[in-house]
Parts: structure tokens; C-alpha cells; sequence
């Protein structure tokens, strides 16, 4: 995607959709393109409403553990109500240090939830084997971690879009910096990734919640500020996630 954001010599294709339109035809690529990426970006969007949802239910039970319970749904809303105010901002440039927050987080609360894991221990009983009952259900699960694995280098799906925010010269193309952006991009993710997938895995088991941070309970400070951490991330991500729909809106 990088190589042919500037294929043609004189354009850059600063959308999908026009990458689509000039691999496929005006229409054809249209048809081809906008379907499968709203899905994906729109999918990843309801992944981070529930994410952010989830931990901010996490922190108000962990801060009041004896008040009376309150349904996902509402912290849901909640996360979404902050977007009100950032889905108006114009374009990527606008939210850049809401995008370097998220950042910032997401390395924080990664640190966190291994180093918290490791700090509590094996649990007894641990067990390591399929969760499936039966081959049917251990199938599921295991295109089910695919996707997952997927969702964690999801930037691919607006690539095209950030990289349309670099300038462009014949003597210094935006693929340069690009390239070295997405080394850099992945490098982060992997040390965010892989200490917190096999360190919760080793301590907690197929036992472990898909957000290791809600199988940990204490210390409460660590837990709640890591819970924020992971809130500030998605809405960052989100907004970034947001920006074709926006586009096509």
C-alpha cells in the first residue's frame, strides 16, 4: 500500500476507494472497495465502543466495589458521547495529539498489564488446553484467534489515509518516511503484543479474559489507571477508524 500510494507519477491516491478506481474502473472499484472497508473499519469501531465500555465499567466497579452494578450499555454510551465532540474535528492533522495520546497509553497500559499478571502469579489449577469441547466449537476458537491476531495490525485499513497527511516531493517521496513510520509502528505493537499475549497466558491459563487488565483486581490504583490508559487509547483509535465514514458522510 505504501509503494502505490505514488504509483503514478503526479498523483497520489489518497483514498482506497481511488486506488480502487484505478486498479478496477470508476465504478467497479467503488463497489469493490467502500463495502469491505466500511465493514472492516466499522467492525474494529464497535470492537473499541465495547473495549472502552468494558474498562470503564472495570474502573467504576473496582473504585466502588459495593455500589449497585451498572449494565455495559451505559458506559458504552458514555464512551461514545466523548466522540459528540471529536467527530467534529476536520481531518487527521486535527486530532494528532489525541493520536500521540493513544500512543503514549497504549505502551503504558501494555507495561501494565504484564507487569501486573507477572506480580500476581500462576494461578492455581491453570490449565492450558483447548477451551473447545468439541472440534466444531476448538475450530471457532481458533479462526476466532486469527481475527484476532488480525485486529492487532489493523492500520492497514487506513494506510493510504495517513500516509496522504506527509508531503510529497519527486526528490523526497512520502513512501520514505512512511516506510520508516510503519517499522516503527510495528516494532511498538509487537512490544506491546507478544509480553502481554504469552505472559497472561502463562499465568492465568485458557482461563484468561480477552482484556487481561479484567482478570487482574489489585493493586486498585494500578488497575483503575490502567483501565483509563486503555480508555484514552481506543478513543484515540476510534477517531482514527472513523475518518472514511466520515469522509463519505
Amino acid at each position: 500500500m505504501v509503494e502505490m500510494h505514488e504509483m503514478v507519477p503526479g498523483k497520489r491516491f489518497d483514498r482506497y476507494h481511488e486506488l480502487g478506481q484505478e486498479a478496477f474502473g470508476e465504478k467497479l472499484g467503488l463497489y469493490i472497495v467502500v463495502p469491505q472497508q466500511l465493514i472492516c473499519e466499522v467492525g474494529v469501531n464497535i470492537v473499541y465502543m465495547v473495549t472502552g465500555g468494558a474498562s470503564l465499567r472495570k474502573v467504576h466497579n473496582t473504585v466502588c466495589d459495593t455500589c449497585p452494578k451498572i449494565k455495559l450499555t451505559y458506559f458504552i454510551m458514555i464512551f461514545a458521547s466523548v466522540h459528540f465532540v471529536l467527530s467534529h474535528l476536520p481531518n487527521f492533522n486535527s486530532i494528532s495529539g489525541v493520536s500521540l495520546a493513544a500512543a503514549v497509553m497504549s505502551l503504558t497500559y501494555s507495561t501494565i498489564a504484564w507487569t501486573a499478571s507477572i506480580s500476581k502469579g500462576m494461578q492455581e489449577h491453570v490449565q492450558y488446553g483447548y477451551k473447545g469441547k468439541n472440534p466444531s466449537e476448538t475450530t471457532f476458537n481458533f479462526l476466532n484467534a486469527l481475527g484476532d491476531v488480525a485486529f492487532a495490525y489493523a492500520g492497514h485499513n487506513v494506510v493510504l489515509e495517513i500516509q496522504a497527511t506527509i508531503p510529497s516531493t519527486p526528490e523526497k517521496p512520502s513512501k520514505k518516511p512512511m516506510w520508516r513510520g510503519v517499522v516503527l509502528a510495528y516494532v511498538v505493537v509487537a512490544l506491546c503484543y507478544f509480553p502481554v499475549a504469552l505472559i497472561g497466558y502463562y499465568m492465568f491459563g485458557n482461563e484468561v479474559a480477552d482484556n487481561v487488565l479484567i482478570s487482574l483486581e489489585k493493586p486498585k490504583w494500578l488497575i483503575v489507571a490502567a483501565n483509563m490508559f486503555v480508555v484514552i487509547h481506543v478513543i484515540g483509535s476510534y477517531q482514527l477508524f472513523t475518518s472514511d465514514p466520515h469522509a463519505l458522510v
